[in-house]
């Protein structure tokens, strides 16, 4: 490996934010008011006890910190690295008036990192109630439903189609923001309670589905979402033209095979997995890396810190640009990128302006890669296959319990999640879970 390449390597896997200093992190906790009626808490989608977890770090209880965030949500150490804290927690911590908010993402992170290096047993398994759950994913929803329903006493499995569990957190996610040992080792922690998780299963073709519903008392469906879609544009099969999911997911294990130094690229899309995507390229080498966006910087669906990050790696935005084929080589590789610039109209269905094509002004880019990143397809023909009402492959369920048009299956995660809103969080996933563990509990107690 030359030096560049050895660099670029660095780059991929280092985490991009640096851990607080002890003497950091004891003075940022020490800012904290503590407050009765916390709103940071109430801004948390999973509710963590934010002034308990901070006061335990001033103490020195760093186990009891730790229990408190985990208590809350099953996959706290990621959330600390991922969630839009400036928009929950942080953004609603009261210091905001006087100064800046308290640091609330960083000592999660702080006690999350103690937890991973100490390995405490935090929780124990309920007294086992006779009761099975089949769990088919095993992304954010999933685990944090299989943790709660082994802490009320269920015999729980997890199938898993991937050889590793963790879904998004594990393999959709790049590195140097997440760690995937970060995601493996939430894993384990659910395993710890005897969750048994069955990796390289997908649950229609190595295990049968009326298996699954005669053999278990409750279902949760928990599949996430596929790869992305085509953009039906010409060109999509030339060689250089990738799938955003797919290369991060060979990038977090450690897999790419592609050469992108001094390589230009472009991504088409600008939710967070395009600038995941982007970030990524130019972190492999790439040498220019461009964003096309068919709408404006305002309708935009990636986090506002994802879209800091991108401009501080370097990439491009081409706003209002719209791909309209996909050129090559004579060897078949890609050459460039045929656009029309976009004007915006009214809001469509998705709440944001929709975008018109200006008429006869196309323009060329010429690039080397293209890597689509425009949302991802759904499992519809195992929802189908399970007879579940859906719309367009979003599970229809109650929104308080997430009952399917099935009582005996349940659903979480981005399987419920609708479209025109960009990614759901994964901190709202690890929620979900919870709540639907808590309602099969209270179907099964019913049962009585």
């Amino acid at each position: 490996m030359d030096s560049a390449s050895a660099a670029n390597s660095w780059k991929i896997f280092d985490e991009v934010k640096p851990d607080l200093k002890p003497k950091e992190v004891m003075e940022e906790a020490n800012r904290c008011l503590f407050c009765f009626d916390a709103p940071c808490m109430k801004a948390c989608p999973t509710h963590i006890d934010v002034p308990s977890f901070i006061k335990k770090i001033t103490t020195g209880n760093m186990k009891g910190s730790a229990r408190v965030i985990m208590d809350a949500n099953p996959v706290a150490a990621t959330c600390a690295r991922v969630c839009p804290t400036e928009e929950l927690c942080e953004g609603a911590c009261v210091l905001n008036d006087a100064s800046l908010p308290i640091m609330i993402g960083d000592l999660q992170r702080h006690t999350m990192n103690w937890a991973m290096k100490n390995n405490p047993q935090l929780f124990e398994a309920g007294e086992p109630n006779g009761k099975k759950v089949a769990v088919i994913g095993g992304g954010p929803a999933g685990l944090s439903a299989a943790r709660e329903l082994a802490r009320f006493g269920y015999q729980v499995t997890i199938f898993e189609k991937k050889e590793k569990a963790g879904g998004l957190d594990t393999f959709g996610i790049v590195p140097f923001r997440l760690p995937q040992h970060v995601a493996l080792w939430e894993v384990e922690q659910v395993k710890k309670l005897g969750v048994t998780i069955q990796t390289n299963t997908e649950v229609g073709v190595d295990v049968s589905i009326q298996s699954i519903l005669d053999d278990y008392d409750a279902v949760l469906l928990a599949i996430g979402m596929a790869d992305v879609p085509p953009i039906g544009i010409p060109g999509e099969d030339l060689d250089g033209v990738l799938d955003a999911i797919q290369l991060i997911e060979r990038v977090k294990d450690g897999h790419v095979t592609e050469r992108f130094v001094g390589k230009k690229a472009v991504v088409i899309g600008a939710g967070n997995t395009a600038i995941d995507a982007a970030t990524c390229l130019k972190r492999l080498g790439a040498d220019r890396v461009q964003i096309l966006y068919r709408r404006s910087e305002e309708e935009m669906t990636a986090y506002p810190f994802e879209f800091s990050f991108a401009k501080e790696e370097g990439i491009e935005f081409r706003w209002q640009t719209q791909p309209k084929a996909i050129e090559g080589d004579s060897d078949g590789k890609v050459a460039s990128v045929v656009c029309a610039p976009m004007m915006l109209g009214e809001k469509d269905a998705s709440g944001r302006r929709r975008p018109i094509e200006i008429d006869n002004a196309p323009f060329t880019i010429d690039t080397d890669v293209v890597v689509k990143a425009i949302g991802q397809t759904r499992y519809l023909p195992l929802i189908e296959a399970f007879g579940l009402a859906h719309a367009h492959g979003v599970v229809t369920v109650d929104p308080l319990t997430y009952q399917t048009s099935n009582p005996k299956v349940f659903a979480a995660g981005d399987v419920i999640f609708g479209s025109g809103k960009g990614e759901a969080m994964v901190v709202a996933a690890a929620e979900q879970g919870k709540k639907t563990a808590q309602a099969i509990h209270e179907q099964q107690l019913s049962k009585i």
